[in-house]
């Protein structure tokens, strides 16, 4: 158990530096770059409205979030011994976390109201 909360902390803390490195750091610099994939999903499925909310703590949360995403599922992966089994909850959980974490920000987001009116 302590093996598998020591792998949690330190995956989510190196996917988490390569995220405000990569993400956060490179799109505060230049605003006009294309936006990453899980914020066009936020605007997308939620119709948020970049403009009421702020765009550098949206970056902050996508690195949380999907830091702990990725953490959660290496440490749901190390449960397993048998490679193919593995795999197969690896690429099953993957999915499953992304779009629960990714629809709890945006009812989040839709909640305090930075939505666009229709």
């Amino acid at each position: 158990m302590l093996e598998q909360l020591i792998l949690f902390v330190s995956i989510f803390l190196i996917v988490f530096l390569i995220y405000e490195i990569f993400l956060v750091r490179k799109c505060k610099k230049n605003m006009n770059r294309k936006k990453p994939a899980e914020v066009q999903y936020l605007m997308n499925r939620f119709k948020l409205d970049l403009k009421k909310l702020n765009y550098k703590r949206l970056l902050n949360i996508v690195s949380l979030v999907s830091a702990i995403d990725i953490s959660l599922v290496v440490a749901i992966m190390s449960l397993f011994n048998v490679f193919y089994l593995q795999l197969l909850v690896g690429f099953a959980a993957v999915f499953i976390i992304i779009l629960v974490s990714y629809n709890f920000v945006g009812f989040v987001y839709k909640k305090k109201g930075c939505c666009k009116n229709d």
